[in-house]
């Protein structure tokens, strides 16, 4: 098995981007299905370690592929870009899903009877053709195809009748691209819980054909009859961040949920200081560890130039840490790119009452990539992309 390498930097992800260019309008969208051996291109671009840091954003990356080509010949690879971002505002206006999800998972854990089978499954051992090469691929690789991602949450579910939780946390434990919004959804998307009444069931001659005949796995399931789960909560408003003095000496805090800070705050002048959070607790996999950990020392030397101040890398977001940084430097304000829904959010939100009580104000800032799309993902997916041509004309430079 091949070794994909994912070096964590911004000028990584452009360099990749440039090379996918040519191939991201009808090339992708013909063969986008088709899952290659790791040591072939293929016809997908490979970016998602990419995006879902944002060492490279999302509009970029738009506005790079419509550089080349027209709206209606990249549609599928920029619906594929905006599924993320579809992910990301339907659980921002949902937490509780998020919460529901933790909550079964440490119950599953706890109470599933056979855990011979998960650690089969999560070793590559169960003798299905196809499945347990994926295992393996995913532990070595941090990474697997879209496609095999779907036939392996479907085998996982239907044919092992293992629970999705665990599945869902096998992936958050080794995808390098792995968040809260698109693992944790497309997993209930496979399972019928994301669009009720609707699973997704792999199938030996699916597999076939869009693996060039790699695998035909028999013994898959027949069926796969969706799962249930009680009502979840109608969506609810986006939280709205506060505001901060842009005439005020200001730090700029840097979590692995955005890696280019550059394109949030356009105003060099108005940032003081840097802090960069490299923090491993927030992350749920060594693949991801590493990945984002040198992508926070590549956005360490990269923001300094840019923003001509001072940086320092913390391990730990806390609120000590910050708070110290904060009075060295005589900081009454701190800032940082909006965290979605997951650990980071929720580290961020008890951090902010403690650093209120000593005077000093902590607020995000979202992208108006995120406020112009996320209020669109109320419903499914098929209503959100009719609204991708006008958005895009809003928000694109």
């Amino acid at each position: 098995m091949a070794f994909l390498a994912f070096p964590a930097s911004r000028s990584e992800g452009l360099n990749r981007l440039s090379q996918f260019l040519p191939r991201a309008g009808m090339a992708y969208a013909m063969g986008r299905n088709t899952d290659l051996s790791p040591d072939e291109d293929g016809a997908v671009s490979k970016l998602s370690p990419y995006l879902r840091y944002r060492a490279i954003t999302e509009q970029e990356v738009v506005a790079e592929v419509l550089g080349q080509h027209d709206l209606r010949a990249a549609e599928k690879f920029i619906q594929e870009v905006l599924w993320r971002t579809y992910w990301k505002g339907w659980l921002e206006m949902r937490p509780s899903v998020w919460a529901r999800f933790l909550d079964e998972r440490d119950r599953q854990r706890e109470i599933f009877p056979d855990q011979r089978a998960i650690r089969a499954a999560e070793a590559g051992q169960t003798g299905i053709e196809g499945f347990d090469y994926w295992a393996r691929e995913l532990v070595q690789n941090g990474y697997l195809h879209n496609h095999a991602r779907m036939w392996f949450a479907s085998i996982w579910i239907f044919t092992l009748r293992l629970p999705w939780v665990l599945g869902a946390d096998y992936f958050l434990r080794h995808l390098i691209d792995a968040d809260a919004a698109s693992n944790t959804l497309s997993w209930r998307w496979v399972a019928g819980l994301q669009t009720v009444g609707k699973s997704y069931l792999a199938t030996t001659e699916n597999i076939a054909r869009y693996t060039n005949g790699r695998f035909a796995p028999s013994g898959l399931a027949k069926e796969a009859i969706p799962l249930t789960e009680p009502p979840i909560a109608q969506p609810a408003q986006l939280r709205e961040p506060k505001a901060y003095d842009r005439m005020q000496p200001t730090m700029l805090l840097i979590t692995h949920e955005d890696f280019h800070p550059e394109s949030v705050f356009v105003d060099p002048s108005a940032i003081t200081s840097i802090i960069v959070a490299a923090d491993n607790d927030l992350l749920w996999g060594d693949n991801a560890r590493r990945f984002a950990l040198a992508a926070a020392h590549e956005t360490a030397s990269r923001t300094a130039n840019h923003f001509q101040c001072d940086v320092s890398v913390i391990e730990r977001l806390v609120p000590d840490a910050l708070l110290n940084a904060a009075q060295s430097f005589g900081i009454r304000q701190i800032v940082t790119p909006y965290a979605p829904v997951g650990p980071v959010a929720e580290r961020l939100a008890s951090i902010a009452p403690v650093l209120a009580q000593e005077g000093i104000l902590l607020t995000e800032q979202r992208r108006l990539w995120d406020r112009a799309f996320w209020p669109h993902a109320k419903k499914g997916f098929f209503q959100f992309k009719a609204i991708i041509p006008s958005v895009l004309g809003d928000v694109m430079p």
